[in-house]
């Protein structure tokens, strides 16, 4: 069958781009469907691909403030002809899923989320407080179509696959549809053992408001504790504002420099409901454990009870409850040897196998109706 792999948009080497990493490699010979392409942003193994682009290309400004044409991002994915292939397998956080596949192909997508900013974080993204009353009413205008084509489109999509049971259940919930859960891959060659610590903790996030970095910084201003936060994002002059002396801001990071950042920290602070999260896995990888806000995809994640557990949780995303379970943590003592082998269960070679099996299954039975 001759393949074509739909991403978003390739701006960058983030949990989204990693898994569609794994996918062009599986299948070195498919063309690569996407809005934008910012050239040399994503790995060699992407690159290599020949990558086709939308009209959003072409846009003024496209480059850096892609995400302004928000409302034309179903019109460009739609613009995308595929008519020629007969296997689609788009990796989708935003329109990607909603490419039209020709009448005979088959559609398997594997969603990192349903568009979070037009469903259940709508107002994390667009309140008044971020961008203002007159904006906030032609966002939400924008977005009451977005969910109608979201759904509208998702009949499109053969079988879905979801990065979480979290995310599984999201799917059920606005496309009425079901999907088989396979977690993402971590490179856990890139992320070797340490048993060593120079104190600080971590954050490595996007500086966007649902990250709810803002939590971790003004919790660690309480503490007059160290963390270093590794990430570049619209909140960044904000962020840096509130932090007192003892916060840390280093940008974003390539994994080799990250992977250091891992291997000397005290633990990872995870402060966000996330569809899943990659990057406790990748702290985790170094043996590193994690304190998570107890909700979303950390819940499948991080362990926080028993001999094993790899972190400790907190429940509710305020500064007192975030400071308890610091708190918690440095009463406690963790074998950052068993911590990396929980994270090797979501190892690279694993997603492959289970991707792989899950994609020939899937068309074997699509073919077999």
């Amino acid at each position: 069958m001759r393949a074509a792999l739909v991403h978003d948009w390739l701006t960058g080497m983030r949990g989204g781009e990693k898994v569609l990493e794994v996918l062009a490699e599986l299948f070195p010979d498919a063309p690569i469907f996407t809005l934008l392409h910012v050239p040399g942003s994503t790995s060699p193994t992407i690159e290599r691909h020949e990558i086709r682009t939308s009209f959003i290309q072409n846009a003024p400004l496209a480059t850096k403030h892609y995400r302004q044409y928000l409302p034309l991002f179903p019109a460009a994915i739609e613009d995308l002809n595929i008519q020629d292939f007969e296997l689609i397998i788009s990796s989708s956080h935003c329109v990607a899923k909603g490419i039209i596949p020709g009448p005979d192909a088959f559609h398997v997508a594997y969603l990192h989320t349903p568009m979070r900013y037009v469903w259940d974080m709508f107002e994390d993204y667009f309140s008044v407080r971020h961008v203002g009353k007159l904006k906030h009413r032609l966002i939400s205008y924008a977005a009451s179509y977005l969910r109608q084509w979201d759904f509208a489109s998702s009949p499109r999509v053969d079988r879905f696959v979801a990065n979480s049971a979290y995310v599984r259940s999201r799917i059920r919930r606005y496309y009425n549809r079901d999907a088989t859960v396979i977690h993402p891959p971590v490179d856990i060659s890139q992320f070797p053992l340490s048993e060593k610590e120079d104190g600080y903790y971590l954050v490595v996030s996007a500086l966007v408001p649902y990250k709810r970095v803002d939590l971790a910084v003004e919790a660690f201003n309480a503490m007059k504790k160290r963390l270093v936060v590794v990430g570049h994002g619209p909140e960044l002059a904000r962020l840096k504002k509130m932090a007192g002396p003892t916060i840390e801001f280093v940008g974003w990071q390539v994994d080799a420099i990250l992977s250091r950042y891992y291997a000397r920290c005290r633990a990872l602070i995870f402060p966000a409901r996330e569809d899943f999260g990659i990057v406790p896995l990748e702290a985790m990888a170094t043996g590193k454990p994690v304190v998570a806000y107890g909700a979303g995809g950390a819940l499948e994640t991080v362990i926080g009870e028993g001999e094993n557990r790899t972190g400790v949780f907190f429940d509710e995303q305020t500064v007192p409850s975030l400071v308890a379970a610091v708190n918690e943590l440095e009463r406690m003592e963790f074998c950052p040897a068993r911590i990396r082998d929980h994270a090797c269960a979501f190892d690279r070679p694993v997603f492959k196998e289970r991707i792989m099996q899950f994609i020939s299954d899937a068309v074997d039975a699509g073919i077999s109706r």
